[in-house]
């Protein structure tokens, strides 16, 4: 999956950001397949359930019949056609998210090999915000950050200033 590039900086600030909100003897109802993040939560001692690789936008049924306390979702949202559809089946009151945010200065990612591998969403801030919000749940604490890259031009220097990603931690409100 990172055969180039592998996010440390991202894997690192990720982690301490669940560390801060959730403890280890909650078990996790992380969105997407096994993947290199999911193996770091399973070190740090939570009990991580993923995904089997269905396709998220027509079949939530995981999201009901697993049993979870907590939902998470780290980069993947943008790669949805129905997020809403998505939040609106998690079944517990706690969840923690990361997407990519957009950038002004960079096309939507598409991979020419990978029919998965591709942006539908290229969120702002602000949508993500408001995704939220319209499905019940309360942002109780976000944090963005840059993801510079080791190489030379405009953008790779852009990089260094623009927040690339945008991580929340929320809760559900009670409806009456």
């Amino acid at each position: 999956m990172y055969e180039k590039t592998y996010p440390s900086k991202r894997f690192t600030l990720t982690l301490a950001f669940l560390q801060k909100h959730i403890t280890t003897s909650e078990t996790i109802f992380d969105l997407g397949v096994p993947n290199p993040f999911s193996k770091i939560m399973e070190e740090n001692g939570y009990t991580v359930i993923n995904t089997k690789g269905e396709d998220l936008d027509n079949d939530q049924s995981a999201l009901q019949n697993e049993t979870y306390n907590v939902f998470t979702g780290f980069e993947i949202f943008e790669h949805l056609l129905n997020p809403y559809t998505v939040l609106e089946n998690v079944k517990c009151d706690k969840l923690l998210l990361s997407i990519p945010l957009r950038l002004w200065f960079s096309p939507a990612y598409k991979s020419k090999t990978d029919k998965w591998d591709r942006h539908y969403h290229e969120f702002e801030d602000w949508q993500l915000d408001w995704l939220l919000e319209k499905t019940g749940w309360k942002i109780i604490d976000r944090q963005k950050f840059t993801h510079p890259v080791k190489k030379l031009g405009f953008r790779p220097l852009l990089r260094y200033f623009t927040p690339r990603y945008y991580m929340v931690y929320a809760i559900k409100e009670k409806r009456e």
